[in-house]
């Protein structure tokens, strides 16, 4: 993102370097602005002489060519947001709430420095520009998506409400049916932005040139590949290696099976395995394994969305995991539940379990007990891929039952809001949270996470936003030891095509 600094001690900087541009509102430079032809000059004369000096008129201010419904800024020499007038934006104190289903609205205790500077730059912001912000808590995470299409279908009813949403068909329903607002069209937001090309989700939630979708920052970090650092060293292992191997892109599908077909093993000589290479939601590592090949359920391209199960990486990808699971993934306990695989990582008789990091994460995660004993790389790549993260973060939308100028308003007020903290622009949360809060080792922390929110390591996903498309039940769950995968392609394969074709629609 090129750097704004909205304070005004920075004025004086900003109106010199002229290098530097707004986020999302447009730059006026203050140069080449036509003067007024009708201005006369100031005379003056020095005793009985005849010579007469003038000074350069004042240039009226230049008025932009904009709809009067239409909310327009820039950002001024002296850093501050006009309108097409030249004059300071000012939102007329107007509240705005952005809907999630988990904050409170109250200011955070024990305030680190950056949290300090988070609160003073907001209440800046909101003097600056006569406006009020807070994020809150309004419905659940199950209700949201029909929250929004039941509010955005009803006329305005007078708040300020900017939606935090999830992955749901029911917001590519509110995208078909016309109940978001298109946010490229608002002059507030440029989406060339660093803080939204870092995760790519206005482009997941994009349709034929509109967008509907953003979402400020960092991604969240996902699926990758723990291991018992104990368990390996009893194989015979260097923890280091698979460190090593990541750091140098040279961690691979292969590689993966090597080291599980060394941690699986019979230590006491009775026909029986008793340490197993994996232990895994088999869903989890399946999708993982899809896009680490550049394959996928379902892709997007110009024409929209179109069914990619049976394309020759998604099909390499499923047979490639069906092969590990028949391997290493067949020591499940008759009758035991899903998420037994939890269990069974935490009794230290499994090399390897592939899951989200934030199992990982903070002092109420289910790894908490084996902190010190861990480490976490990402998912290897598949022959025709790369290490790979697919992100998934809450996307955020603007209801279309708000005229233009309060859709510009709320997506101005959003903008700023979201700008990266003055003195903390580098400032990565998913980075601080893992240093601080992760139970994985050092090398995790300090190589893994940040590898997994670069933009050179993430994707994004389009099958969660293809209505009536339940990856789970309709394919995904049947994906495990022994699976056909030929025949499961073929038994989804013409239902899938209808769903698209009607998301297409």
């Amino acid at each position: 993102m090129k750097k704004r600094n909205l304070q005004r001690i920075f004025a004086a900087f900003m109106a010199t370097a002229m290098a530097v541009t707004a986020a999302g509102c447009t730059k006026d430079s203050g140069a080449d602005k036509p003067a007024d032809p009708t201005a006369a000059p100031t005379k003056a004369e020095e005793n009985k002489g005849e010579t007469k000096t003038e000074t350069t008129p004042e240039p009226t201010k230049e008025v932009k060519n904009v709809p009067a419904d239409e909310f327009y800024c820039e950002l001024n020499d002296d850093g501050i947001y006009v309108d097409q007038f030249g004059n300071k934006i000012d939102l007329g104190g107007m509240h705005i709430v952005v809907r999630d289903w988990w904050s409170s609205g109250r200011k955070t205790e024990n305030l680190t420095a950056y949290d300090t500077a988070q609160y003073a730059y907001w209440d800046e912001i909101m003097a600056e520009y006569n406006f009020t912000i807070e994020s809150t808590t309004i419905g659940d995470w199950g209700t949201v998506p029909q929250d929004f299409v039941d509010y955005a279908s009803i006329p305005d009813d007078g708040n300020n409400y900017v939606f935090t949403l999830r992955d749901d068909p029911a917001v590519t329903s509110a995208m078909n049916n016309g109940l978001m607002f298109d946010l490229s069209t608002l002059s507030a937001l440029d989406f060339s932005e660093d803080k939204f090309q870092k995760n790519l989700l206005h482009e997941q939630y994009s349709k034929k040139g509109a967008i509907y979708c953003m979402y400020a920052g960092a991604s969240e970090p996902r699926t990758g590949v723990y291991f018992n650092t104990t368990v390996l060293k009893n194989a015979g292992i260097d923890p280091n290696e698979i460190y090593d191997l990541q750091k140098n892109d040279q961690w691979t599908w292969a590689k993966f099976d090597e080291y599980m077909g060394k941690v699986q093993r019979d230590t006491d000589s009775d026909g029986v395995d008793d340490v197993y290479g994996l232990t895994v939601n088999e869903g989890v590592m399946t999708t993982a394994a899809i896009f680490s090949n550049n394959g996928s359920y379902i892709g997007k391209d110009n024409n929209g969305y179109f069914y990619n199960l049976e394309s020759a990486q998604t099909t390499e990808a499923l047979n490639w995991a069906v092969d590990m699971y028949n391997k290493y993934d067949q020591h499940d306990p008759e009758g035991v539940q899903w998420d037994y695989y939890k269990e069974e990582f935490l009794s230290g008789v499994v090399g390897f379990m592939v899951e989200d990091e934030y199992a990982a994460m903070g002092a109420n995660n289910f790894l908490a007990p084996m902190a010190g004993n861990i480490g976490f790389v990402m998912f290897p790549k598949g022959p025709q891929g790369k290490l790979v993260n697919v992100w998934s973060n809450n996307p955020v939308a603007i209801p279309s039952n708000y005229d233009k100028m309060k859709a510009g308003k709320l997506a101005f007020a959003w903008n700023l809001y979201t700008e990266p903290v003055p003195g903390f622009e580098d400032y990565n949360s998913v980075l601080v949270d893992a240093q601080l809060n992760g139970n994985f080792d050092d090398r995790a922390k300090n190589e893994t996470v940040p590898m997994m929110v670069e933009a050179a390591h993430g994707t994004v996903a389009y099958h969660g936003l293809i209505p009536d498309l339940n990856l789970g039940p309709d394919f995904q769950w049947g994906i495990g030891p022994n699976a056909d995968v030929a025949a499961a392609q073929e038994a989804i394969r013409d239902t899938w095509k209808s769903y698209v074709d009607a998301a297409n629609k």
